[in-house]
C-alpha cells in the first residue's frame, strides 16, 4: 500500500521553513548562529493590537465566525482598500483566510482545472509553483534578471500568454528579490493583460513596506476594468509584525470568493476569532508602528547592501520594498575554493551548496536563489537587528576569502 499521495509528487516542503528550523535547531545546540532565513519581522507586535486580542477574549468573542470572516473585519477590510487603495469592494467580494498563503492556496483551488496555465515571473515566492501544481495547474516561469531590476516586462508577458494562460501573478515588492514595480511599469502590463481573459492575481502583502517615497500600485488600480479581472491578496503578518496571528485576506469577484468559501469551509473553516479582533485593530488603529518599523528596515536595507557590495563577487541591487537583500553570488562560483567544493560533491544546484555550506562552518543561516527560481543568487533577510546583520554578512565575507584560496 503507498502512503503517500501522488500529488506530493509534483512539490516540495518550504525551504525557507526548512532552514529557519534547522538554524534553530543548531542554536538549541548552544551554536551562534545569524539567521537571514526567516521571511518575518523581528518586532513585537503592536501593543494596542495585542490589547484588542485580550478584550475579544474578555468579551467572550472564543466562537465560529462566518467562514469567509467577521462583519466588522470585512468592513475594515473594505475601509482599507477603498481609502487606501482606492478599490471599492462589496462583504461578498471579500475572504478572510488562516495567512495569506491559505487565501491564494483557496484561490487557485477554487479557480484552476488541469492544465490551466498560471504566468509566474522568477525570482518568485517559494510557494507560487508549488501551490499551481497542487490545484493542477501548470507553472509557466518567466525569468527577470538583476540587469532588468527583476521586474517582467510587456514584452516577457505577452510572449508568455497562450490559450491556456488563465492566471498571471504579480507579486510587488516582491518576495524574494524586494523589487518594486512603478506605475508606469504597472500600467505596460497592464495595456497587455486588460485585453485578455486572464485574471490577475496581486500578492500585495509587503505593499507598507516600500521605501523612498515610492508610490504602491497593483494592477487592479490601474482601470476599472482591470480591478473587475484582478484578484488582490494582503494581510496582517508582515506590516503589523502578526505572523504568527495568521490573517490573511483577499478581495475580488464574488464568484470566485464564494467558491473559496466553500473550499475554506470544507478545511479550516473559519480563522482564528481572536486573530481576528487582532487584524481589525491593526487595519483601524494606530499606524505611527508601520512607520517606525519601516524606517529600521530602510536602515538595515542600506546597511546590508552596502556590506554585501564590499565583498568581492558579489553584486547586490538595492531593494526597492520588502526586507530582503538578493545578492548575485556568481562571482564566487568561479573562485577555486567553490570550484573545489563543487568537485568533492554531488550537488548540482550552486546556491545551496554556498549556503549548505554557510551554515554548516560559518553559523549563517540563508536561502538559496534555487528555491526561487534563480540559482545565481542568495535570499537574506534583514528583518534582525544591526550587529547581526554585521556579524552575519563579516561570517559570508570570510568564507568567500577562503573560497578565493
Amino acid at each position: 500500500m503507498k502512503l503517500v499521495a501522488k500529488r506530493l509528487d509534483v512539490v516540495e516542503p518550504s525551504p525557507t521553513l526548512a532552514i529557519t528550523a534547522k538554524a534553530n535547531q543548531l542554536k538549541a545546540s548552544g551554536l551562534d548562529v545569524v539567521g537571514f532565513g526567516a521571511g518575518e519581522p523581528d518586532f513585537d507586535t503592536p501593543n494596542h493590537i495585542k490589547e484588542a486580542a485580550k478584550k475579544a477574549m474578555d468579551q467572550g468573542k472564543t466562537k465560529y465566525t462566518p467562514v469567509s470572516g467577521t462583519v466588522s473585519l470585512k468592513d475594515a477590510i473594505i475601509k482599507k482598500f477603498e481609502t487606501e487603495n482606492g478599490l471599492k469592494y462589496e462583504k461578498n467580494q471579500i475572504i478572510v483566510g488562516t495567512g495569506g498563503k491559505q487565501v491564494l492556496y483557496n484561490f487557485f483551488m477554487a479557480t484552476l482545472n488541469p492544465g490551466d496555465e498560471v504566468i509566474i515571473p522568477a525570482p518568485y515566492w517559494v510557494s507560487y509553483a508549488d501551490i499551481v501544481r497542487l490545484a493542477e495547474g501548470t507553472p509557466v516561469i518567466v525569468a527577470t534578471d538583476i540587469s532588468s531590476g527583476f521586474k517582467i516586462t510587456a514584452e516577457q508577458l505577452e510572449k508568455a500568454i497562450t490559450p491556456k494562460t488563465k492566471v498571471f501573478i504579480f507579486n510587488s515588492p516582491s518576495n524574494p528579490t524586494g523589487a518594486a514595480y512603478t506605475r508606469s511599469d504597472v500600467e505596460a502590463l497592464v495595456k497587455v493583460l486588460e485585453p485578455k481573459d486572464i485574471i490577475t492575481v496581486s500578492d500585495d502583502i509587503y505593499e507598507k513596506i516600500i521605501y523612498d517615497g515610492l508610490e504602491f500600485v497593483n494592477p487592479a488600480m490601474i482601470s476599472a476594468k482591470m480591478k473587475e479581472k484582478t484578484f488582490v491578496i494582503n494581510g496582517v503578518s508582515k506590516a503589523y509584525s502578526m505572523t504568527g496571528w495568521r490573517i490573511g485576506y483577499g478581495a475580488g469577484n464574488a464568484e470566485i470568493v464564494k467558491n473559496m468559501d466553500t473550499m475554506q469551509g470544507q478545511s479550516t473553516s473559519n480563522a482564528s476569532s481572536i486573530s481576528q479582533a487582532a487584524a481589525e485593530a491593526a487595519l483601524t488603529g494606530d499606524q505611527t508602528p508601520v512607520a517606525e518599523m519601516l524606517k529600521a528596515f530602510d536602515k538595515r536595507r542600506k546597511l546590508i547592501v552596502g556590506l554585501l557590495r564590499e565583498i568581492p563577487g558579489v553584486e547586490c541591487r538595492m531593494p526597492e520594498g520588502a526586507f530582503y537583500a538578493f545578492p548575485y553570488m556568481t562571482g564566487v562560483y568561479e573562485m577555486p575554493g567553490f570550484k573545489k567544493l563543487l568537485a568533492e560533491t554531488k550537488e548540482t544546484s550552486y546556491s545551496k551548496l554556498f549556503c549548505d555550506v554557510l551554515l554548516e562552518k560559518y553559523n549563517v543561516a540563508a536561502v538559496p536563489g534555487i528555491a526561487f527560481g534563480d540559482d545565481k543568487a542568495i535570499r537574506l533577510s534583514y528583518a534582525l537587528g544591526e550587529k547581526d546583520i554585521e556579524k552575519g554578512v563579516s561570517r559570508i565575507k570570510q568564507m568567500v576569502e577562503d573560497l578565493q584560496k
